[in-house]
């Protein structure tokens, strides 16, 4: 007896495998309808939305990579701007250096000329001071020389001869 109920057990009726079939089919068909649909519907939403957010990263990174050789080319136009101006300010340095030491020659060259002229002009002051100086003091002397040796009429004649063989007359 243990022996059937093992056999029974073991061999299906085929009430039992009818049933099975149709309470499986009733499943599939249940679970095709109302199941799998919406679970693949739902598989299908998400495997868009994956490939929608992939697609959406891709072109974020494509945007990411112009933005960064946008940003590489604006660094170096950026770069050349601040060559260019430094380029310009040292110009305009070495222009007003320039300028100012052409300046301070002129200056200086005027000032050396000022004092040139003003030491010639000095110079020619103290010579005819020096002149006016000696002609007076020669005058002088003459005079005294003059009264002293024309006290007498023959010394006076003698003294306009001799100026009178002095004197060219042309």
């Amino acid at each position: 007896m243990n022996l059937f109920i093992l056999g029974s057990l073991i061999t299906p009726g085929i009430g039992l495998i009818f049933w099975t079939s149709v309470v499986f089919l009733l499943l599939v068909g249940i679970l095709g309808k109302f199941a799998w649909k919406p679970i693949l519907n739902a598989i299908k939403t998400r495997e868009k939305n994956i490939s929608d957010a992939l697609a959406s990263a891709e072109s974020a990174l494509n945007d990411m990579r112009e933005l960064k050789s946008n940003n590489e080319k604006i660094l170096a136009q950026a770069r050349e701007e601040r060559d260019a101006l430094m380029k310009e300010a040292r110009e305009a340095k070495e222009s007003i250096i320039a300028e100012a030491k052409t300046k301070a020659t002129k200056e200086s060259e005027r000032i050396l000329a000022s004092a040139r002229e003003q030491i010639n002009n000095e110079k020619n002051a103290a010579i005819t001071d020096l002149k006016n100086q000696v002609a007076t003091l020669s005058i002088d002397i003459a005079e005294k020389i003059l009264k002293s040796d024309l006290s007498s009429d023959e010394k006076q004649k003698a003294l306009v001869n001799n100026l009178m063989k002095d004197v060219n007359l042309n």
